[in-house]
């Protein structure tokens, strides 16, 4: 459904990551931040007419 819509299925992902795991989350933050870097931007969304 996503590739239909003209997004990258590789931009989501689901973590399942307890409260009192910070080093996870922090590490699944650090993956996806470096995974939107390398895809680049969002290919839906329009850009502002100024």
């Amino acid at each position: 459904m996503l590739e239909e819509v003209g997004i990258e299925p590789e931009r989501i992902k689901m973590f399942n990551i307890g409260a009192s795991d910070a080093p996870l989350f922090a590490k699944a933050a650090d993956e996806m931040t470096e995974v939107a870097k390398n895809l680049g931007p969002n290919p839906v969304k329009k850009e502002k007419v100024v």
